[in-house]
């Protein structure tokens, strides 16, 4: 993880810890997803999303009901999806 280079969630702007929760609770979405539910703007949740990405905490992947989107959602500490963690429990 990048963390190593002392930058990790806690250091991060409070847009992009609000898109990190959004995640948590809502799931994976698309980025017009969580500028719907966080109500930040959608150049704010372009950044917020770069942030988090830098830091490894959100991966993204192919929407396939819309190709031109992309869907996001936060991965684990060994680098696979939260989303398949929960179902292996």
């Amino acid at each position: 993880m990048a963390e190593s280079d002392g930058e990790g969630i806690e250091d991060l702007p409070p847009s992009a810890k609000l898109v990190y929760k959004v995640l948590e609770y809502k799931g994976p979405l698309t980025q017009k997803g969580i500028v719907e539910e966080s109500m930040l703007s959608a150049r704010t949740v372009r950044y917020a999303l770069e942030r988090l990405e830098e830091v490894d905490v959100v991966s993204e992947d192919v929407y396939f009901a819309d190709a031109r989107q992309n869907l996001y959602e936060l991965t684990t500490e060994d680098g696979t999806e939260q989303q398949d963690q929960a179902v292996s429990d």
